[in-house]
């Protein structure tokens, strides 16, 4: 049986969510213009090919839709996408991941990309307007209050967005409710592997470092 310990508080007041999304926001208006030298793992087609996504695929979306790429894992490596699924993107950046799912899924479904940073999401639609699909489309909006009815999607994929969210456990009930039935969510993002921060304080001095 799993034993779950005590997580230490970390409520964060108005000002520190205010801090955590200016801070966000910083850094991905930089990311919007230019992902290169932005992270210490590999972007653009050499971390799409490094993450092993479909080679036609790749081969297939125009080099600079490939060069927004900033994604930390691959979450079409835990499951295939079926045609015709309807599939919501959180933390869709560049929306690179949206556009490789609306190939997968096809013209008879379609893929909704969200993102809390303006400028992240007029590069995912100008990254958009370089390919012919009609199925994709993108809108601002949070993790913690997704803006879509119950039962919206037959899957829910996510790629490095979750670190950033100040109530996880607020995330990932969203991503139930809007979850059909036998839905499934298939997200890839960091984790820690030293001692986390032994504050709220400290956490938000951090968050999008």
């Amino acid at each position: 049986m799993l034993r779950m310990e005590p997580a230490m508080d970390m409520t964060f007041t108005p000002e520190d969510r205010k801090r955590i999304e200016d801070e966000i926001g910083r850094k991905y208006r930089k990311v919007a213009l230019s992902p290169e030298g932005s992270f210490r793992y590999p972007t653009g087609r050499a971390g799409l090919e490094g993450q092993n996504y479909d080679p036609e695929i790749i081969e297939a979306l125009p080099e600079d839709v490939l060069a927004s790429y900033c994604g930390v894992g691959n979450p079409f490596s835990l499951g295939r996408i079926r045609k015709g699924e309807r599939i919501l993107d959180i933390g869709c950046g560049a929306g690179v991941d949206a556009i490789v799912a609306g190939v997968m899924t096809g013209p008879a479904g379609a893929v909704v990309g969200l993102d809390l940073t303006p400028e992240m999401l007029e590069r995912a639609r100008r990254n958009l307007s370089r390919t012919s699909l009609k199925n994709v489309s993108f809108v601002e909006g949070s993790a913690e209050n997704l803006p879509f009815p119950e039962a919206s999607f037959d899957v829910v994929i996510s790629n490095g967005a979750f670190n950033l969210v100040p109530d996880k456990l607020q995330a990932l009930r969203e991503v139930i409710r809007v979850l059909k039935p036998n839905g499934r969510f298939m997200m890839a993002d960091q984790v820690l592997t030293t001692e986390p921060p032994s504050d709220a304080k400290s956490m938000v001095e951090t968050w999008a470092g």
